[in-house]
């Protein structure tokens, strides 16, 4: 199975035709996706020209849509790498259980309720924003774009998990993110408000 720097290779490799250069350019959101497949996808498109469903698309904005790709994989893999590293500085002081842990994962680090509402910029950007507000005090807007209208889903949508609680943290109206529970100061729980 490749990984994201071989994949990343193919979309670059002038070689390659068009269509395994696109299939790579996908393939690389099986491995870093921050808004969830689809919705980076649509946003990698919608920012560099690409049309979605375009086995020919050009290499040179494939190429512009993997740098942007890759900017907002190395800011996530720093921020992973220093919270790893206070994580271990913290357990060697006897701090077992973090006051709070970010349980997102390189799939869909900031995820967007809504595959066609997301965030305004480039992924490294919006990235930036959210661990800044990670890495200070809890606020009561929403990290990415500062809406402060957050509001909780009342379900998931139709389908295998109908009626079960939805995502783990309010829907920002401003951008559409799944805001992160450890961003938020005393947020009420889903339903209350």
């Amino acid at each position: 199975m490749a990984g994201f720097r071989s994949l990343a290779y193919q979309v670059r490799d002038a070689r390659n035709d068009r269509a395994l250069r696109r299939h790579s350019l996908r393939r690389c959101l099986e491995r870093f996706a921050p808004y969830g497949h689809r919705a980076t996808w649509w946003h990698l498109c919608d920012r560099h020209g690409i049309a979605p469903e375009d086995r020919g698309a050009d290499p040179l904005r494939l190429v512009a849509a993997l740098e942007e790709l890759e900017d907002a994989r190395r800011v996530w893999l720093e921020y992973e790498r220093q919270f790893a590293e206070r994580r271990r500085r913290e357990k060697h002081h006897g701090l077992r259980r973090p006051e709070w842990a970010w349980g997102g994962s390189g799939d869909a680090v900031v995820r967007c309720a809504d595959p066609w509402v997301r965030p305004e910029g480039a992924l490294g950007e919006v990235l930036r924003r959210l661990v800044r507000a990670l890495e200070s005090e809890p606020g009561t807007a929403c990290p990415v774009c500062g809406d402060t209208e957050l509001r909780w889903p009342e379900v998931a949508p139709v389908g295998p998990w109908e009626g079960a609680p939805a995502w783990d943290g309010p829907v920002c109206a401003g951008c559409g993110i799944v805001v992160p529970r450890p961003a938020l100061a005393d947020f009420p729980a889903a339903g209350a408000a």
